[in-house]
Parts: structure tokens; C-alpha cells; sequence
């Protein structure tokens, strides 16, 4: 099993919680690999206690489903019990042995980013930064040396403008994706994804539309390495 570490950081959780509790939990699965990451998903059963391990990397971890897990640790440090919620994104350092428990009784699914070298700790400043340009759909959840966590929510045949990504990322899709693509040159693509799944991305210069009725939730990783 693939689980947590020694510090929590809680964020506030979206109006899509509804759509991600109904979602179903899948397989754990290696998502994709390359040089700056290593992106799985994880699937968290119920009532089955894992194995003492640490994790060598930090990570950051995107809950698909709502549920709860109990930590035991080797360091002496008190068992704790933390309560995710379907879409709830944290940082999660490396290090430290533990043994994760699922108390709750239905399982859940984690999409682990793991980060394969240390931040540049590079800071975007550009006039078409997308939180800059699209304040109102992007919103920043956290940022450190190595990462900066965005999240998306885009209503239905909402659009967003043209707007830059300086980093290489990683989009999790939390909802079912259908979303048009412009980029500066004029050239059109059409994205879609399912809820669940995971897409590296490499800088880029675009504007995009929401095709569905229903609105789209992502969260966004971008690499400062």
C-alpha cells in the first residue's frame, strides 16, 4: 500500500463533492513516468492494515473519494486518524515509517504524484500567468519549492482566456473532461478525459472552452524542476 506521512496540510473542498463520492473506486495502477515524476494511482481498501514503509520522495496526493485512515508509526509518535474527503489535495513529505489503516468501509482511490528531484523553486511572474489572466477558475492551493498546486473549476460552456503555462505540469481530472483548446498560433484541439484520470503537460500558450452541461474540476501540479 502507498499512503501518507509525518505532516497533513488541509485545503478547502469544492461544490463538485458530490459528483467525485459517487465516482468509483479503481484499480491501483502506474499512471505514467518520466523524468520529473512518477504518477500512480492507489487504491485504498477498507479494513486492511499495511505493512511498515516510508516513502523516499515528497508527493502530492489527490483524493478521488471521500473515506478515512488510521497511521501507526515506528518513531513513537501517537496513532492519528485523518478524514479525506473526495477532492481534498495535501502535501505529503517523505520520510518516516508508518502503517496506514482504512477505518471507513468503502474503499477509495488516490492519484500519488511523486516528485523525482528537488525544487528550483522558480516563481511565475509573467503577465499571462493563468491565476494573473482567470482569477476566477484557477485558484492557488498551495506552492513550495517543488510544486505549484492549482485548482480548476470551470462551469458548464464556461471559457477561459488565453493564458499561459510556464511549467511542465500534471492535470488530475476530477470530473469528466470535454474542453476545447485554441492555443496562440490558432491551432484548435479537442480534450477529453475522464474523472480520475491523469495527463502530463508541457508549457503552453492557450485559451479553452468547456463543451459539457456539466461543469469540469481539476487540480493542477506544476514542476519547478
Amino acid at each position: 500500500m502507498i499512503r501518507c506521512v509525518k505532516t497533513a496540510i488541509y485545503f478547502s473542498i469544492p461544490v463538485c463533492v458530490a459528483a467525485l463520492a459517487a465516482s468509483v473506486a479503481e484499480p491501483s495502477a502506474k499512471l505514467f513516468e518520466n523524468e520529473f515524476v512518477n504518477v500512480v494511482r492507489a487504491l485504498e481498501k477498507p479494513h486492511a492494515k499495511g505493512k511498515f514503509h516510508e516513502h523516499k520522495t515528497n508527493r502530492v496526493m489527490i483524493y478521488l473519494q471521500s473515506g478515512s485512515q488510521r497511521f501507526e508509526y515506528q518513531d513513537g509518535r501517537k496513532p492519528e486518524t485523518f478524514n479525506w474527503k473526495a477532492g481534498e489535495v495535501k502535501w505529503s513529505p517523505s520520510g518516516g515509517m508508518h502503517s496506514p489503516e482504512v477505518t471507513t468501509d468503502q474503499p477509495f482511490n488516490i492519484i500519488e504524484v511523486e516528485l523525482k528531484n528537488s525544487g528550483a523553486a522558480k516563481k511565475v511572474a509573467g503577465a499571462q500567468d493563468v491565476l494573473k489572466v482567470d482569477p476566477k477558475h484557477y485558484k492557488l492551493q498551495f506552492e513550495n519549492d517543488q510544486v505549484r498546486v492549482i485548482r480548476v473549476e470551470v462551469g458548464p460552456h464556461e471559457s477561459i482566456p488565453m493564458h499561459e503555462h510556464a511549467l511542465n505540469r500534471v492535470s488530475v481530472v476530477l470530473t469528466d473532461q470535454n474542453v476545447r483548446s485554441t492555443d496562440s498560433q490558432g491551432k484548435v484541439e479537442t480534450v477529453q478525459h475522464r474523472a480520475g484520470e491523469a495527463a502530463w503537460g508541457t508549457a503552453k500558450t492557450h485559451k479553452e472552452e468547456n463543451l459539457s452541461d456539466k461543469p469540469l474540476e481539476m487540480i493542477i501540479v506544476e514542476i519547478k524542476s
